[in-house]
């Protein structure tokens, strides 16, 4: 699906329950944020974004443990409920979304190959995040395309819950 129609989407079912999103992303560069942001009258459902794309960042500014990035990498679920959770205490919202993976072309390892994104979705109701890990293909453009539609419809699955 379409990430306007997405990010539409998401409005629609955070205005009819009054709660706000947040977003704290990595190798999207903010295109969660770009996407909500499109649609009018997003201020007011979404606060703020996060873009951490260094490892230094993430720690400076959502509080991500350096021993979580030294053990398990920014490209984690760990790292990725780290910044979610960090984004959740900064932010005046209910659900934050974060995203941390690797692009391409390069960075990619045997282990973590090229299109592996971890998303993390956090909220104030929920007792833990909910996380997963993907693995898209294609060029830099089009593994960032599909992380910000996968990210966006991961909030719409929850939120029509």
């Amino acid at each position: 699906m379409d990430e306007k129609i997405l990010a539409a989407r998401v409005g629609e079912l955070l205005l009819a329950r009054d709660e706000k999103v947040t977003t704290a992303e990595s190798c999207t560069g903010g295109g969660v944020a770009q996407a909500i942001t499109a649609i009018s009258g997003s201020s007011s459902w979404f606060d703020m974004a996060i873009v951490s794309y260094s490892n230094d960042a993430k720690q400076r500014l959502l509080g991500v443990p350096p021993q979580l990035l030294l053990q398990h990498g920014a490209v984690s679920e760990l790292v990725a409920v780290a910044m979610a959770n960090g984004a959740l205490k900064l932010a005046d919202c209910h659900w934050a979304l974060a995203i941390s993976g690797i692009a391409g072309p390069n960075g990619g390892t045997e282990e973590k190959p090229v299109g592996t994104v971890c998303f993390a979705l956090a909220c104030m109701a929920l007792p833990q995040a909910l996380t997963c890990t993907q693995h898209f293909s294609g060029d830099r453009d089009s593994v960032r395309k599909q992380a910000v539609c996968y990210a966006l419809s991961m909030l719409c699955s929850q939120l029509a819950l």
